[in-house]
């Protein structure tokens, strides 16, 4: 097929030439090349296209119908050829992104809307979710990560800190002997999210002291959010973003548990396949997502 479509270029530049030699010297081969294409397409289809004379060529009805046919593709396939060369220059095509569904209450989302606003050719499908999805398995372009310690490779990459806090109902810590050390949390009723249901607490003062329990949790859920809104609801205590927490603390509602204790920041990043182009749309959205500051 690829022989063939290269003959019928090679015919159709013959005609608009006028002669084999000023179609040879248009693609720069040899007469005698551009002639035995003309004939290898002419012995494939079992009919003449040209009448050959020592002064001009001329086209048999088969040519007229064929050269019709060929100018056709060849305008087609030049016009996308256009519009490709075109699309190098402004970012087009489809990006894919998973991320946890937590960050849909943060400044990341902004990041987004910019990013899709600057590039109005790229169509984004984003996937909100607390239960992490496959890269590769789901058919997804990025997925946004969120660890306390990220493994650090070639195909991912820190977009920014997510600072972290120990929070309550007002109402709750109402029933509760006001703590001055971690340690005086034992036996509160502690909201955990379900990944991180065995994983040690780490706090730290302004001064270098430190120390780390192992709460146990008393209830567990896979959505951040509905962490926050338990909390919220005075189920107990919980760990959640800051910008989860700052709205509801403004007014009251919440507080925040041991302020002068720190909790490690939560790092989110970003993974991708490994065979992305470097100058491709992943990376576009890479850069553009990192300069985020929720």
């Amino acid at each position: 097929m690829i022989d063939r479509l290269r003959q019928m270029a090679i015919f159709a530049k013959t005609i608009d030439h006028g002669s084999f030699r000023g179609a040879a010297r248009a693609l720069r081969l040899s007469p005698s090349v551009v002639s035995h294409h003309v004939s290898e397409l002419e012995e494939s289809l079992g009919v003449a296209l040209i009448y050959r004379s020592t002064r001009k060529l001329t086209l048999t009805p088969e040519g007229q119908r064929l050269l019709a046919a060929t100018h056709k593709m060849l305008e087609a396939v030049e016009g996308e050829l256009a519009a490709l060369s075109v699309s190098a220059n402004v970012p087009s095509g489809e990006l894919r992104l998973t991320v946890p569904s937590v960050l849909s209450q943060s400044h990341f989302i902004e990041r987004i809307a910019a990013f899709s606003k600057t590039y109005p050719r790229i169509r984004l499908s984003l996937d909100f979710s607390d239960i992490r999805r496959a890269l590769i398995d789901d058919g997804f372009d990025i997925a946004i990560r969120m660890a306390s310690e990220p493994k650090t490779s070639a195909t991912s990459r820190k977009l920014f800190m997510v600072k972290r806090r120990l929070i309550a109902s007002v109402d709750y810590l109402a029933t509760r002997p006001a703590p001055d050390h971690p340690g005086d949390l034992a036996g509160w009723d502690w909201l955990a999210l379900t990944p991180a249901r065995h994983v040690p607490v780490s706090f730290r003062k302004s001064d270098g002291t430190h120390t780390t329990i192992k709460p146990e949790a008393r209830v567990f859920a896979n959505d951040a959010q509905a962490l926050y809104r338990l909390a919220r609801a005075g189920a107990g205590i919980a760990i959640v973003p800051d910008f989860l927490a700052q709205e509801d603390e403004g007014r009251g509602a919440i507080s925040h548990v041991l302020p002068d204790w720190g909790l490690q920041a939560i790092t989110v990043f970003a993974v991708w396949p490994s065979n992305a182009p470097r100058h491709g749309l992943i990376h576009l959205a890479l850069d553009a997502l990192a300069q985020t500051q929720p």
